[in-house]
């Protein structure tokens, strides 16, 4: 058995050509009077601690709109913003790279927590018998873990309850008795 796990870079690339793909596939960004925009350009980031430092802004990004959409959160969740600094719509910019909010270090902590998931439990699942190719390296025998599997689009994830399932047999009916041993 060939067991193989996702480095930090395969995930992010992945996550990247899943957002290129989208981006690919959406419309032209238009202006209120329907001319076409010109795409946006991201600064290439500063103070990455735990994704690649060899992302491009873009990148960073496309993997920050997939977290913020799996916790249902905006950016100035985790990101302070600068009073001094007003964007074209008259709304302070956002300080990147400012470690100051508790949530940015708790999201840095998360990410360490889904890689070791994914690295060394998600990728030693064994394969599953319908699937009888060999698997090529970074490839995952389950499915990975991400935001989203326990958040659900919430930036508390909801507590689980075990739904109550429904009786075996009809109400008032004594359960079976056990076998009797010989």
């Amino acid at each position: 058995m060939r067991v193989s796990s996702l480095s930090p870079l395969a995930a992010a690339m992945a996550l990247f050509a899943v957002a290129v793909f989208t981006v690919a596939q959406a419309p032209p960004v238009q202006s209120p009077h329907g001319d076409p925009q010109p795409p946006r350009v991201f600064p290439a980031p500063t103070n990455l601690k735990v994704l690649p430092k060899t992302l491009t802004g873009q990148q960073v990004h496309d993997i920050m709109e997939n977290w913020a959409g799996s916790l249902g959160v905006h950016c100035d969740t985790c990101h302070t913003s600068d009073p001094n600094n007003l964007g074209p719509n008259g709304r302070p910019r956002l300080k990147f790279d400012d470690d100051s909010k508790q949530e940015k270090l708790t999201a840095r902590l998360m990410l360490k927590m889904t890689e070791d998931i994914n690295n060394n439990y998600v990728s030693m699942i064994p394969k599953d018998k319908d699937h009888d190719h060999e698997m090529e390296a970074g490839e995952h025998h389950g499915l990975p873990v991400t935001c989203g599997t326990c958040h659900r689009g919430h930036q508390h994830p909801e507590e689980y309850v075990i739904p109550k399932e429904a009786p075996r047999r009809p109400e008032g009916t004594p359960p079976a008795m056990p076998p009797m041993g010989k």
